[in-house]
């Protein structure tokens, strides 16, 4: 006749699941104006990366009106473009890799069992969410949140599997 209802809410269950998995944490909220006729408009723009510190990690931005919505919209936009990292045995990374976008450049380097994560700014939290437990990262270039981030996003896309 049919699908039971138990199928159905065991399948529901494990999306619910998957869905509480991810975590979300907010790179940088700030003030934008636009100079309009009758004056000045105020709006925020979020940064948001989203991971489930398993090997898959996403960056978002969302501008609105609200800081609650420009939240929510960043996070949907992160969740929109995931990527998947090859994580090693140690939770590293395989190899050495560079990342540039714009004037940002980023530089990531495997690192010894028990090292941690030795990063700084959007960079380690990216890290973290995708799960990498002992990695070396250095920024280069600039110090935009948003730029450096995308880097680090190019970064990890260019990770080879082993």
């Amino acid at each position: 006749m049919g699908i039971s209802n138990s199928k159905v809410s065991s399948k529901l269950s494990k999306e619910k699941d998957v869905s509480r998995k991810w975590k979300k944490q907010v790179v940088n909220i700030r003030r934008v104006t636009k100079v309009v006729k009758g004056g000045k408009k105020l709006q925020f723009a979020a940064i948001v990366v989203i991971g489930n510190e398993n090997g898959y990690v996403g960056l978002g931005l969302g501008k609105a009106n609200d800081v609650s919505d420009a939240v929510r919209k960043a996070s949907n936009n992160g969740k929109r473009h995931i990527v998947n990292v090859p994580l090693t045995s140690i939770n590293s990374i395989p190899h050495l890799v560079e990342g540039h976008f714009g004037a940002a450049q980023v530089l990531i380097k495997p690192a010894s069992a028990g090292s941690g994560v030795i990063a700084g700014g959007s960079v380690r939290i990216i890290l973290e969410l995708v799960g990498l437990k002992n990695v070396m990262a250095k920024q280069l270039g600039c110090n935009n949140l948003l730029n450096n981030a995308r880097a680090t996003i190019a970064a990890l896309e260019s990770l080879k599997r082993v």
